[in-house]
């Protein structure tokens, strides 16, 4: 199976922002998308180009279109924050992101009548009726099709250092979970989600979709899932490690990191470097890692088996990211990680939260809900 890959210009970026709808009295979970997206739907179009349906109808995701800086990024997802506010705010409804509500139940949430939504679900049972996850995924556009694969896998080396960073899934079904991203461990129980398998040529990816497609598993790309994956009819590579992220600011840290990780590794790859990866068993390892621990993940580094804190390797890879950061133009954004390590990811800060509030989880959703409004809270 011949699998094209149409060619971006290089290092564009483009990001997909998955946010709940909850009623503002409760915190719980409003299943108000099918009012929001027709509201917001222009005259004459069968839908709003960046405000889109997702899975559950609690859910909406926004998204961005080709964009050469993550600031030009950052100002389109305001743009469809501000939209959607606009007809959410008249029906007591409010948004949030994080990669699970805190304590509203998946059992009593509503599926979006669409055939393929069904289809996976038909098909996934009860896994898939458990998918109340939202996530965030960066594109970053790649320039011809034989760069994509090596840079895929030199990616996966910092797939527990995005993880860690975006973790905000400690609770599910009001019980803290113990983990930092319980979303992670929780989206890889669907076929083709999870890892993905660390291909040398992009022969080995045509087989593989081949063998998808002849035995049922797909019926398009799509439907592939993985954690890091290329995108063939946008010319990107996708990251979808990310847990839903509570503010713009830190939807704009993850892309910038990931935008100059993937420049960064063009570069090299293009001044005839070869890229380092990981043995599988390692990016499996460092997945689990950084979703039990986040920002107190020891994470394995190379094949030798030499272990590192995640946040001590993200201090010095931000400092080797700079130069990278000034051509893309995106060296306020990339610092904006060092905020998130300040103050916590979310999981941290919903976890202080909880304890401040005597375990009230409604609390958590109030300060998530606050934080998409008005961003983290520097007290």
């Amino acid at each position: 199976m011949h699998i094209e890959f149409s060619p971006s210009r290089r290092s564009t970026v483009g990001a997909e922002w998955e946010l709940g709808l909850v009623d503002r009295r409760s915190g719980e979970l409003s299943s108000v998308a099918e009012q929001i997206l027709e509201a917001v739907r222009p005259d004459g179009q069968a839908e709003h180009p960046k405000i889109k349906q997702e899975l559950l109808l609690n859910t909406i995701e926004i998204i961005t279109g080709v964009c050469d800086t993550i600031a030009e990024a950052k100002a389109d997802l305001a743009d469809s924050l501000d939209v959607v506010h606009g007809v959410a705010d008249p029906l007591g409804v409010e948004m949030f992101s994080a990669g699970t509500h805190p304590f509203s139940n998946w059992y009593q949430q509503k599926v979006t009548d669409k055939e393929r939504y069904a289809k996976l679900i038909d098909r996934t049972q009860w896994w898939g009726r458990q998918m109340l996850i939202y996530g965030v995924h960066i594109h970053v556009g790649v320039d011809h099709r034989e760069k994509v694969l090596p840079v895929l896998d030199a990616l996966l080396n910092y797939a527990p250092h995005l993880q860690a960073l975006s973790a905000s899934s400690p609770y599910w079904g009001a019980e803290d979970t113990g983990y930092a991203s319980n979303r992670a461990l929780m989206f890889q129980q669907l076929p083709t989600a999870g890892l993905p398998f660390q291909f040398r040529k992009w022969a080995e990816l045509e087989n593989y979709v081949e063998d998808m497609f002849t035995t049922g598993v797909i019926d398009s790309f799509s439907e592939i899932r993985w954690d890091i994956r290329p995108s063939p009819k946008l010319g990107t590579i996708e990251m979808r490690v990310c847990d839903g992220l509570p503010t713009l600011e830190e939807v704009g840290a993850i892309a910038a990191l990931t935008q100059c990780l993937v420049d960064d590794f063009v570069e090299r790859l293009e001044d005839g470097e070869i890229l380092p990866t990981l043995p599988p068993w390692h990016v499996q390892e460092n997945k689990w890692r950084a979703a039990r621990y986040g920002t107190d993940a020891i994470v394995i580094l190379d094949a030798a088996g030499r272990e590192r804190l995640v946040t001590d390797d993200v201090a010095d890879l931000l400092d080797r990211l700079e130069p990278v950061a000034r051509r893309l133009d995106c060296v306020a954004e990339l610092r904006d990680v060092e905020t998130i390590l300040k103050y916590g990811p979310s999981y941290r800060r919903q976890r202080a939260v909880a304890e401040q509030h005597k375990g009230s989880l409604k609390a958590v959703v109030a300060s998530l809900v606050a934080e998409m409004r008005d961003g983290i809270a520097r007290g």
